[in-house]
């Protein structure tokens, strides 16, 4: 009974000692994950003149749609910084000394990856595709409404009102284009090419990323049916509207629910690469949730290595070159199962595998 007790206790107080670790790891993953983004968010305030307010809901998308990920990597963190710390000071040899067996030491883990893990599955199956969705939709409409945050010189680019613009300049601005080519397939089986000296974007105060006018001078329209028509011009205004249909827009693989994505596959899909996509969908939202076991695993194996004698930031590092390696696989083996090279459920769950092989490799190491 004494031994009973002891190891509900140090249960408690490994597994509360986790949960600041894994608050904080999910802050710091947030952060990295943020910088990459800095610069971006920085010309889109800046240059394009962005409101805060509109760079504050990206940020939260973006989060939210990585949630899924950034959840088995807070885990793991918090993982090896405690049990490498529990090690470092010796006191998993006293607990082992004191009776305590691996798997007592190893149940706080798991408890917490059980947690996390469903809370990681709900936010992968539910939430992150709404939080990909809706940034979607918004980064669409503030591609419509700030044409030149998407609008670069010297390139095509797509996306505007569903067509294709090319500009030698662009004064971000002023909203103004010099040397403008437009190719539009809106109007049906004949597509129009436009060719203006230059042009200006004046969108709709009242409905923002909704309707633009897109006033064109000294150009010509091109249209090719059965015989070539040419209309030149000195002013053309064009008055791109795009009604509040935004919302039922094909979504993208990353934003269909998991139900969403079993109803697609449920039908018959001819094309076999769109497939692999949907399947690849499927399997990797349910390989992120388990996922966080399989850190669990190993997170509890290399942090009570009782040898180790690092330092507090060698849990960090180990980590980190941890969770790089696995993206590694993982981004390879999703190419693969998008590409067909190898059958999707094979390809996506590899990693995993691989990783719970290693986790169950160095929980044996210590387990007496």
């Amino acid at each position: 009974m004494f031994s009973i007790f002891n190891g509900k206790k140090a249960a408690q107080y490994i597994f509360f000692e986790m949960l600041p670790s894994f608050i904080l790891g999910l802050f710091v993953f947030i952060s990295i994950i943020l910088m990459f983004q800095v610069l971006r968010l920085t010309e889109f305030a800046l240059v394009h003149g962005v409101a805060l307010k509109v760079i504050g809901e990206i940020i939260g998308y973006v989060v939210i749609s990585l949630l899924p990920v950034l959840f088995p990597m807070a885990l793991l963190f918090s993982v090896l910084l405690t049990y490498g710390r529990l090690s470092q000071d010796s006191e998993v040899v006293a607990m082992k000394a004191s009776g305590l067996s691996m798997g007592t030491l190893l149940l706080p883990a798991l408890v917490l990856a059980l947690l996390v893990g469903v809370i990681s599955a709900q936010t992968s199956f539910i939430i992150a595709p709404w939080g990909n969705r809706q940034f979607e939709v918004l980064f669409s409409r503030l591609a419509n409404t700030k044409a030149t945050a998407v609008i670069k010189e010297g390139t095509f680019a797509e996306g505007f009102f569903d067509m294709v613009v090319y500009a030698n300049e662009v004064d971000s601005k002023k909203g103004t284009l010099k040397k403008v080519f437009i190719y539009d397939e809106k109007n049906g089986e004949v597509p129009l090419t436009i060719i203006a000296k230059d042009g200006s974007l004046l969108p709709d105060p009242d409905r923002p990323g909704q309707e633009v006018l897109l006033r064109l001078n000294s150009g010509e329209i091109h249209r090719q049916a059965k015989t070539h028509t040419k209309i030149s011009f000195d002013t053309y205004d064009v008055h791109f509207a795009e009604p509040e249909y935004n919302e039922e827009k094909a979504k993208s693989p990353q934003s269909l629910t998991i139900q969403e994505v079993g109803e697609r596959l449920k039908e018959d899909i001819k094309d076999p690469e769109q497939r692999r996509i949907l399947e690849t969908e499927m399997h990797k939202r349910w390989a992120i949730s388990v996922l966080c076991i399989v850190f669990a695993l190993i997170g509890v194996g290399l942090g009570t290595t009782t040898n180790r004698r690092a330092a507090k930031a060698g849990g960090m590092i180990l980590c980190i070159g941890l969770i790089i390696f696995y993206w590694t696989l993982y981004v390879a083996a999703e190419g693969a199962a998008r590409s067909g090279a190898i059958p999707v459920p094979i390809a996506i769950w590899a990693p995993n595998f691989i990783f719970g092989a290693l986790g169950f490799e160095s929980l044996r190491r210590n387990w007496n």
